[in-house]
């Protein structure tokens, strides 16, 4: 057996499942039903356009809360509502756990943000009260599956910071375990909010 994100796979002659939340993920039937993702997500889950995320390789429980935030519009993007809607929890399901089981590419970082990202990920600010980065998604950028903290490793820089300036004007509304994420990003200024998402957009 080999273990993926939540839970454990089950290995048979003709597909691979992940099992999360006693729901039971095909990566088979996921990949199948990803030709609707990869005009934007990529064939391998890796977007080629900066402002799109990367999936591939993220945690089948954030995938498929993100999916359902996009679904009930706690989250607010035209097209990705217009996607999700049609799912059903078998196919979010079945994305996430393709998704989850492919590799993120790695991306490189220019050496002028890597003394403050490094800084900002691993330390935050204690002058203006920034949490670190890392506290939440791990030294490497993994996350936590369990608390639905996503993997930023290798994740686009542009994307990432989208997220961050989305969050700062309340744009984008927390999920879950996501609630921190306004006061971080409000912390943040743009000198660190660029260094810190270049920074996370080379880890790995």
């Amino acid at each position: 057996m080999k273990k993926i994100t939540l839970a454990f796979c089950i290995l048979t002659s003709s597909s691979t499942f992940v099992m999360a939340n006693d729901i039971i993920g095909d990566i088979e039937a996921g990949k199948m039903k990803s030709a609707i993702c990869m005009a934007c997500h990529g064939v391998d889950g890796n977007s080629i356009n900066p402002l799109w995320p990367k999936l591939a390789g993220q945690h089948v429980s954030y995938i498929v809360q993100q999916i359902k935030a996009f679904q009930s519009n706690d989250r607010n993007d035209p097209i990705m509502t217009g996607m999700a809607m049609p799912l059903t929890p078998e196919d979010m399901y079945n994305l996430a756990a393709y998704y989850s089981s492919l590799p993120s590419t790695t991306e490189t970082v220019s050496d002028e943000f890597v003394t403050l990202g490094q800084k900002i990920y691993r330390g935050g600010n204690k002058k203006s009260g920034l949490p670190a980065c890392i506290a939440c998604h791990g030294a490497n950028g993994k996350g936590n599956p369990a608390a639905k903290y996503p993997a930023i490793s290798g994740q686009h820089a542009a994307y990432s910071k989208k997220q961050l300036m989305d969050y700062k004007s309340k744009v984008r509304k927390p999920v879950g375990n996501a609630a921190i994420m306004h006061d971080v990003a409000f912390k943040m200024s743009d000198a660190e909010m660029n260094a810190v998402t270049h920074y996370m957009q080379g880890l790995h």
